[in-house]
C-alpha cells in the first residue's frame, strides 16, 4: 500500500537528547501546518532518548523513527533525507524550538515562490540571558540578510543560515549530493554547492526558530565548526569560483585573521601577492614576504583580486565604503570573506 506523501518532511537527527527532546517534539505538534511527517533519526543514543522517540511514534502516526548503525551526523542526515517523502524538506535539531506557525509560512512562501530552492527564516538564540555580544552579532547581521542578493554577497563571511531554520526542496539538495563530511561545518559545504549551483535563497523575516544555546552545542564543540575549518571550506570553494586558476591574490586586512587566510590560501596554492591597511605602523613593511600597502593611497590593481580579512566588528561597512572610493566591484575585483 503507498502511503500518501505529506506537505512536508521534518528531518531531525538525534543522539542522547532527553533533556530538551520533549520540548522540540511538542513545538512540532503545535504547529498550525498540520499536513507534515517527522522523520526522527536516532544515532546511537544512550539515554532516555530512544524511549521518548517511540513514546511519540507511538501516539502520533505522522512521526516515523529511524535507527541506523551509530554513524554521525553526516550519515544520519543522509539516512533521514533519503526517507523523506514530501518535496519540501524542513529541518529541525532535537533541543530547539519551532514557533507554532512556522512549517505554515516558510511552505505558503515556497509554494508562491517557486524559482526558490531553500527559505531560511529569522531566529533568536535562547535562553537569553546567557548570550553573549558575539552570537548576538552573528544573529543580527544573519536576520538582516533577507534577499538571495544580500545572502550571497556575504555567502564567505560566515555561514547565512542557521540549518535548522531552513525549509528546502529536496530534489536540489539531492541534485547537489546531499550532505557530505568533508572535515567543515556540513551545512556551510551544502549552502556553497547549492549557491554554486545556482539555487535560489531567500529568508522569511519573522523570527520562527529558536536556537538552544548550550557549551555542548555542536558548533562549539566539534573540530570541524573551528574558525581553521570554516577558512578551509571557503578556499575550497573560493578556488572553484572567485579565485579559480588565481595564483596570487591581495589581502586587505593585516591583522591576526589576515594571516590565518594567508597560511589556508598558501596551503592550497595561493600566495598573498600584497597585504592592503591602514595601520602607519605596518605600512611599508615587509608581512610574510608581501609588502603592506597604504589603502589610503591605493589605486585598483591590474588582474589581483582581494579578499577582505578585516575580523574586526563593524568593519565590513568600512571595506566597502574604501572599495567604493577605490571603484573595486564586489564580486568581481574583492570580496568579504570575514
Amino acid at each position: 500500500m503507498t502511503m500518501r506523501c505529506p506537505a512536508i518532511s521534518i528531518l531531525m537527527p538525534v543522539r542522547n537528547e532527553e533533556r530538551f527532546l520533549p520540548a522540540a517534539l511538542e513545538s512540532i505538534r503545535r504547529q498550525t501546518l498540520k499536513d507534515w511527517e517527522l522523520v526522527a533519526v536516532d544515532d546511537g543514543s544512550t539515554d532516555a532518548t530512544p524511549g521518548i522517540l517511540e513514546k511519540a511514534a507511538k501516539d502520533d502516526p505522522r512521526i516515523r523513527v529511524l535507527r541506523p548503525e551509530e554513524r554521525g551526523l553526516v550519515p544520519a542526515l543522509n539516512t533521514g533525507l533519503a526517507e523523506c517523502r514530501a518535496h519540501l524538506v524542513a529541518r529541525m535539531d532535537a533541543d530547539d524550538i519551532s514557533h507554532p506557525r512556522r512549517l505554515e509560512l516558510q511552505h505558503s512562501f515556497l509554494s508562491d515562490n517557486q524559482s526558490v530552492g531553500l527559505a531560511a527564516s529569522a531566529f533568536r538564540h535562547f535562553p537569553r540571558a546567557s548570550i553573549r555580544l558575539g552570537m548576538i552579532s552573528y544573529e543580527e547581521w544573519q536576520n538582516k540578510l533577507t534577499s538571495h542578493d544580500m545572502i550571497l554577497r556575504d555567502l564567505f563571511v560566515e555561514s547565512p543560515f542557521v540549518h535548522p531554520s531552513v525549509m528546502f526542496r529536496k530534489k536540489d539538495v539531492t541534485a547537489a549530493g546531499g550532505y557530505r563530511d568533508m572535515g567543515w561545518a556540513e551545512d556551510y559545504d551544502l549552502w556553497l554547492r547549492l549557491a554554486a549551483d545556482g539555487i535560489r535563497f531567500a529568508r522569511l523575516p519573522v523570527p520562527l526558530l529558536f536556537w538552544r544555546d548550550r557549551p555542548e552545542r555542536a558548533t562549539r564543540t566539534m573540530q570541524e565548526y573551528t574558525a581553521a575549518a570554516f577558512r578551509a571550506c571557503k578556499v575550497h570553494y573560493l578556488k572553484q569560483g572567485f579565485l579559480n586558476g588565481i595564483g596570487e591574490v591581495a589581502l586587505a586586512g593585516a591583522g591576526l585573521e589576515g594571516r590565518a587566510w594567508s597560511r589556508s590560501l598558501q596551503d592550497e596554492g595561493i600566495r598573498v601577492a600584497f597585504w592592503i591597511d591602514v595601520d602607519p605602523k605596518k605600512i611599508g613593511r615587509t608581512l610574510h614576504g608581501a609588502q603592506v600597502k597604504d589603502a589610503r593611497q591605493f589605486s585598483k590593481p591590474d588582474g589581483i583580486k582581494i579578499l577582505a580579512t578585516v575580523g574586526t566588528r563593524g568593519a565590513r561597512g568600512q571595506i566597502r565604503e574604501w572599495a567604493d572610493g577605490a571603484e573595486l566591484v564586489e564580486g568581481k575585483d574583492y570580496l568579504c570573506v570575514t
